[in-house]
């Protein structure tokens, strides 16, 4: 054990949040250690957000040549070179990696060690054979991919979000269990780039999200070709590499699918094990460390971000989670706490699916009578229809005074439409605001002003108004 390292910070963990704060804190003048095991970038870049995107990406551009025929030039079924598919995903990842890496860090006077760490008291982790000993800490470990008691799956190979970025062959026919986001991207992305997919989910499609909103991303995927079975039991999997089996039971029937690769997207398990947490007087369980509003742990020397903290698994949130820490732990006479009111989240398929706040079902849990439930189509949307991306709508949610409570929007560029409502929601802005902003013309944007602009109909158009208008045009 060489001498202690003596710090203001020490990070334990390289992804979005960790990097966030080791970045901050050194800029503003503290000592900080960064202790990563594993990639630097964590899992974002390595296995989540950025691979996935880059893969999505190729294969929206070979389903381009498949639709052209709707413009009037000649479909064409394309050549697809998986290999080369490998090169360009990875060839994405290699180009952000700098950003994230070990050497640019150590370029800002962070120190990095890049091993496994373990609280050995409350306030000192080991890494690396070396102590650090720190003013404050923060956790940010992040997530892996859980793997479902199905029984059989020990004996199959299983492919996971840090594994499925390796192949550099086409499967041939992929098996997704999972059909919340990274399931729903992997199938169609690999639907649209020539593999047979079928996915297995226990309840429903995106679950989580509007079902409405997850119907419009379902009867895509379907037409695509993609087979979705929902409320199914996975009783049992079976075979080897390149012939799996899955034996499902649905409605008391039993069905056996074939096919030659398994991906498992059944949700993120927290990564809690072997920190030594208890030894450091931190309050946890397997959904992750509690926090408090500032993101304090039980030992008040201790923060945790991201997944780790129990609540949104997004990179967003890891990276606004730091921010919030970077206040805390180097300016802790002006305390921010977290507010996750207006956390906005995207599902990358085609359509893409954009929610923040309540969706309508929510609201009418939490607000009963008196919501507005404001809509609006892409099919009306005349740059939806000039690019024949029609499907989908903008869905707002206000509360009686007309406060902005919730917005949901599924269609062509959702996540990129999303954000002004992200606003809206964070500050309760009155749906009139929103439908009083000039939009240019024609953009797909008009979808959410044209949305809120529903707002006005039952007064603007009511006989009521009629009478005053009539009344006033005698003057």
């Amino acid at each position: 054990m060489t001498d202690t390292i003596e710090a203001d910070l020490c990070v334990i963990g390289a992804g979005s949040g960790g990097l966030t704060v080791a970045a901050g804190g050194a800029q503003m003048g503290a000592r900080v250690v960064l202790i990563e095991k594993g990639e630097m970038g964590g899992d974002c870049l390595n296995y989540g957000c950025v691979p996935s995107k880059a893969l999505l990406a190729a294969g929206h551009a070979a389903q381009v040549m498949r639709d052209a025929g709707r413009f009037g030039i000649a479909e064409v079924e394309p050549e697809i070179d998986f290999a080369a598919v490998h090169a360009h995903v990875r060839g994405v990842i290699d180009g952000i990696a700098p950003t994230d890496s070990q050497e640019r860090f150590e370029g800002m006077g962070v120190t990095v060690i890049r091993a496994a760490a373990r609280f050995t008291g409350p306030r000192e982790v080991e890494a690396g054979g070396q102590r650090i000993r720190a003013r404050r800490f923060v956790v940010a470990t992040g997530s892996t991919a859980a793997i479902p008691p199905v029984p059989g799956i020990g004996d199959v190979p299983v492919l996971t979000n840090e594994t499925i970025f390796d192949l550099d062959m086409r499967p041939e026919h992929l098996i997704v269990i999972g059909g919340g986001p990274i399931g729903a991207e992997m199938a169609q992305a690999h639907r649209r780039l020539g593999c047979r997919v079928t996915v297995l989910e226990m309840f429903a499609l995106l679950g989580r999200d509007d079902p409405e909103a997850a119907d419009v991303v379902r009867r895509r995927m379907l037409a695509e070709g993609i087979a979705i079975h929902e409320g199914i039991e996975i009783q049992e999997l079976s075979g080897a590499a390149g012939g799996i089996t899955a034996t499902i039971v649905r409605d008391g029937a039993t069905e056996t699918i074939g096919g030659s690769h398994l991906l498992v997207a059944a949700g993120r398990k927290v990564n809690v094990d072997g920190l030594g947490l208890d030894e450091a007087g931190i309050e946890h369980s397997p959904k992750g460390i509690v926090v408090d509003a500032r993101l304090r742990a039980s030992n008040k020397r201790v923060f945790a971000i991201g997944d780790v903290a129990g609540g949104y698994q997004f990179t967003h949130v890891a990276g606004y989670h730091g921010g919030i820490v970077l206040r805390n732990a180097l300016f802790w006479l002006l305390p921010a706490k977290a507010n996750h009111d207006a956390v906005p989240w995207v599902t990358y398929t085609d359509p893409e699916l954009a929610q923040v706040g309540l969706t309508d079902l929510q609201a009418k849990e939490k607000f009963g009578d008196g919501l507005h439930i404001l809509r609006w189509p892409f099919a009306e949307n005349d740059r939806a229809r000039a690019e024949h991306r029609t499907e989908g709508f903008a869905k707002i949610v206000t509360d009686r005074k007309g406060r902005v409570r919730g917005a949901t929007i599924v269609g062509p560029h959702a996540g990129e439409l999303i954000l002004p409502w992200v606003l809206a929601v964070a500050n309760k802005t009155k749906i009139g605001r929103m439908a009083g902003v000039i939009a240019p013309y024609p953009t797909l944007s008009e979808v959410g002003k044209r949305a809120a602009g529903t707002w006005y109909i039952p007064k603007l158009f009511s006989e009521r108004t009629r009478k005053i208008v009539r009344f006033l045009q005698k003057f």
